[in-house]
């Protein structure tokens, strides 16, 4: 097993990832290098617990489970209904376990069970094809009340394309802005996919009857699910964590818009994006950043042909990214760099 793991290593691998195909963890393949054995020394234990549950404890959770009388219970509703009684069998995990492994487990009611499916994975290859948005609280000088930043970024290039601050949560002020920043980027709403989560403003009646005039195609996060919109929730950490982010509560509408006017230009035309190989949002969306990497490439190569020694592989990769994900399906990859591109 060493043997593979340091094939694998040496063909680029990561430890942790080669270890856990198969079957360790990288902590005990470095305990045993320098233990120098071929096989794990852990010591378990060597007999069961004193105090687990007897076979016949085991089958009179069964058939309680399984009686008339609590047959349409979950364990929940069991232990304490016992314990009126002055009864206890077992804890509700126990109840849960000795179910599960006698294949009992299962929903029993007359409707459906409940189900929790993954949003459809969207796919952008250039600007303006999909977008997410979010409203967060920026906190005002009258206790207890709240501005309203309502917030779209282009998933592709991570360009702001709008941001408005209001005093209320609603559909109309969210439809209203999307409509805006079509205009302002000049594009056929028909082509456009905009993802957020399930608020109210999100779903409400106007901003459908907006999406559903436009074209746009409306995708949502799963409810309770914050990282079904991944990039409108990094934005506002990005926002809130900036130094100049006031300490102070903003005194009016007016002052928090213009401070976030002013964020807006400095994270589309000067914030460097970890996500898109260190380039603007701006340089990006409107097609600069080719030139850019290709140049910062000329520049490793020529750093490596001066200093070949100091370079064991290849140079930073400083190819643009062709493909975002957003909520991408479990192996999906990048059409180009074969890597998975995370939300």
């Amino acid at each position: 097993m060493l043997e593979l793991i340091d094939e694998a290593v040496a063909a680029g691998a990561r430890l942790k990832a080669a270890a856990e195909v198969i079957g360790l963890s990288a902590r005990t393949v470095i305990r045993w290098r320098k233990q120098q054995a071929k096989e794990d020394g852990r010591n378990g234990p060597h007999r069961p617990p004193s105090h687990r549950l007897s076979s016949a404890e085991r089958q009179q959770v069964v058939k309680i489970a399984n009686s008339e009388e609590f047959r349409d219970c979950s364990p929940k509703q069991i232990v304490p209904k016992l314990a009126d009684k002055g009864q206890y069998l077992a804890s509700e995990s126990s109840f849960y376990r000795i179910l599960r492994e006698e294949k009992m487990l299962a929903h029993r009611q007359a409707s459906k069970p409940a189900t929790c499916t993954r949003p459809k994975e969207h796919m952008a290859t250039g600007p303006n094809q999909v977008w997410s948005w979010d409203i967060t609280y920026l906190r005002s000088s009258v206790t207890g009340m709240f501005f309203y930043l309502y917030m779209f970024v282009d998933v592709w290039s991570r360009k702001i394309v709008a941001a408005r601050v209001y005093n209320c949560e609603s559909a109309e002020h969210s439809s209203r802005l999307l409509v805006e920043a079509c205009v302002r980027q000049g594009i056929d709403p028909k082509d456009l996919i905009l993802h957020s989560d399930n608020g109210g403003p999100m779903k409400g009646s106007t901003m459908a009857a907006t999406m559903q005039k436009l074209g746009v195609i409306p995708s949502f996060s799963r409810p309770r699910v914050s990282d079904d919109n991944p990039y409108s929730e990094a934005l506002f950490r990005t926002l809130k964590y900036r130094p100049e982010y006031p300490s102070m509560p903003f005194d009016t509408i007016e002052t928090a818009q213009r401070w976030v006017d002013d964020f807006v230009i400095w994270y589309n035309t000067v914030h460097l994006h970890s996500a898109i190989r260190f380039v603007t949002p701006d340089d990006r969306h409107y097609g600069r950043e080719k030139e850019i990497l290709e140049n910062r490439r000329r520049v490793y190569e020529q750093a490596r042909r001066r200093h070949p020694a100091r370079w064991s592989g290849d140079t930073r990769n400083w190819q643009p990214i062709a493909v975002v994900r957003l909520n991408p399906e479990n192996g999906s990859k990048d059409n180009q760099n074969g890597n998975l591109q995370a939300a």
